[in-house]
């Protein structure tokens, strides 16, 4: 069973995608001041570190960041980088990943020599992975100002903890359907980060009203071009990279009512613009306006109008002559 199931997995994410999140390599390392490498280096892949203990500074494409425990931080490829210790130690696991493409894909093993990559690793980034994880057609991250890594806070980091250790304990195994399970541990892990990123947008544009304002008038234009079309809230906060709970919120605040209400009453509207041609079916009107059935396109006509639509064309035809 197991041996029939991953490749659907793979194909399934391929078929999407084109390209497979691997973990390449997971290591654990420790440096200390007098230990340190003293040149810079750089990755065709992602490394992704993770701070057990104890803190230091990193110089990335020329920035300078300070990471301490329980934090998570994910350094692009080809991003020259170095680690500078100034008190103690730092203890941390190391792990090398990144995307490769399906048709060159064999999973014969799970770790791979850093110094001599047997493989083609793909430009796909974490954002179009979290594009594909949530479904959306358009990822917003990806318009703003791309930095040389990610860090990664809040209350996703202890799941994000919690998956490297499960990958690194797995690596090392030797256990029944391991390559099953990396593959799993590997998109679970990628899954978190994309959770992790889409938290801290959040935490951005909650300080950046404008933004916020910006992003709300883009899902309403959506809404309102879409709205004849089978689409629901979901869709549009993934068109505009915010959670759904998130987006409910920031649409209330600026557009005064829900984005279902919203878009309820755009359906609604031109369904009354379409009641007043005669020739044309009540029920043919609920497909033309976004409505999955005749049943729910009354529903919804009702509670807005407070008549039926069939009671709403009556009225119109009578006052028309």
């Amino acid at each position: 069973m197991f041996d029939d199931l991953l490749p659907e997995i793979k194909k399934g994410i391929a078929n999407s995608t084109g390209s497979i999140p691997v973990v390449f390599k997971g290591i654990e390392r420790q440096f200390a001041k007098e230990d340190l490498p003293s040149k810079s280096n750089q990755h065709e892949f992602h490394e992704l570190l993770f701070v057990r203990s104890g803190k230091a500074q990193f110089e990335i494409a020329g920035r300078k960041i300070y990471v301490e425990k329980g934090d998570t931080l994910v350094i692009r490829p080809f991003q020259p980088h170095k680690i500078i210790v100034n008190d103690g130690k730092i203890d941390m696991i190391v792990l090398y990943f990144g995307f490769r493409k399906f048709n060159s894909l064999t999973m014969s093993e799970n770790t791979i020599n850093s110094e001599d990559i047997p493989f083609e690793v793909t430009k796909f980034s974490i954002e179009s992975f979290l594009q594909f994880a949530s479904g959306s057609n358009a990822t917003q991250m990806q318009t703003e100002k791309v930095d040389p890594y990610l860090t990664i806070k809040g209350k996703i980091r202890q799941d994000i903890a919690s998956i490297v250790d499960r990958i690194l304990r797995e690596s090392r195994s030797d256990a029944y359907g391991k390559e099953l399970m990396m593959q799993f541990l590997t998109m679970e892990l990628l899954v978190a980060l994309s959770r992790g990123l889409r938290e801290e947008w959040e935490d951005s544009i909650r300080v950046k009203t404008g933004k916020a304002k910006e992003l709300v008038k883009m899902a309403r234009e959506f809404l309102v071009e879409h709205h004849d079309r089978d689409i629901s809230v979901t869709d549009a906060a993934s068109y505009v990279f915010l959670s759904q709970g998130y987006f409910t919120r920031a649409f209330r605040d600026e557009i005064g009512m829900s984005p279902m209400s919203f878009l309820m009453q755009i359906r609604v509207d031109h369904a009354c613009r379409l009641l007043e041609q005669k020739e044309i079916k009540v029920g043919g009107i609920a497909r033309q306006v976004g409505f999955a059935s005749p049943q729910r396109f009354n529903a919804a006509f009702r509670k807005q109008m407070g008549i039926t639509p069939m009671e709403y064309r009556k009225q119109i035809l009578d006052k028309n002559g």
